[in-house]
């Protein structure tokens, strides 16, 4: 896939750009370990492929860019791994948020927050205040996050309304659940990205990816650049997307 042309993705399929591209960012540890380094070298070197990657939304009219960043299973890495990456996740934050403003990108961090130590709470705050008037690319970041719990929260706000009588059981259909998730008022992902080789979705936007076309590539994370995405564009503008319709049905409502 590196030989890609990068040069954009062809006339014909400038239609076919996904609205919303997600992204598991695997891959980092196998990448410093293969050049004899310490892991969060690797997360380092994964901010760079952030920056591409966002660029290239940019570029190519991607309105909504969600990057799975941390899980809420990550806890159980070493702790000293787990101490970096909230490091790292500071200084990105302070670092990024500024450009992030200056290119009109808009920075949503989505999961369990609170889980967080303080100052990166609040450094999470500032970075969503400085950017919350943008309105170019929605840049969404989940951190603490997982398919599950995000499940689980939904189902306890619509119980919650249920008892107090602000809501009828009858009421509660998938468009009223979607509204208690985490992505409330965001489109469900068109494009589902996985680097690193693996072939799993790891608990991320278990209700959301529904429909998503899922793309894998033994690519590392680290090693993601503009070739790699532009590549992952183009597949996604081959495919037909049906929805539980034929083929047929697509061709005439198109």
């Amino acid at each position: 896939m590196t030989g890609a042309d990068a040069s954009g993705l062809p006339g014909e399929a400038r239609d076919s750009v996904p609205r919303h591209v997600a992204i598991i960012m695997d891959g980092n540890g196998r990448w410093a370990r293969q050049r004899n380094q310490p892991r969060h070298a690797g997360h380092r070197a994964g901010v760079e492929s952030v920056r591409r990657v966002i660029e290239v939304c940019g570029e190519q009219g991607v309105e909504i860019l969600t990057l799975f960043a941390f899980s809420s299973e990550n806890w159980q890495r070493p702790r000293t791994e787990v101490n970096l990456l909230m490091e790292l996740f500071m200084m990105a934050l302070g670092r990024e948020a500024r450009k992030l403003q200056r290119n009109n990108v808009r920075l949503r961090v989505i999961g369990e927050t609170t889980a967080f130590p303080e100052k990166l709470q609040q450094r999470i705050r500032e970075a969503e205040q400085l950017t919350a008037s943008n309105d170019g690319l929605l840049l969404q970041i989940a951190a603490n996050y997982g398919g599950r719990w995000d499940i689980a929260r939904a189902a306890r706000r619509l119980a919650e309304a249920v008892a107090a009588g602000r809501l009828q059981p009858e009421q509660i259909d998938e468009e009223r659940f979607a509204e208690a998730t985490a992505f409330a008022g965001v489109p469900d992902p068109d494009l589902f990205i996985r680097t690193g080789g693996e072939l799993r979705i790891s608990n991320f936007l278990l209700w959301q990816c529904a429909y998503s076309e899922l793309y894998f590539t033994p690519v590392l994370w680290p090693d993601f650049g503009r070739a790699e995405f532009i590549e992952a564009l183009r597949d996604y503008a081959r495919r037909e997307r049906r929805f539980g319709r034929t083929s047929e049905q697509v061709d005439l409502a198109g």
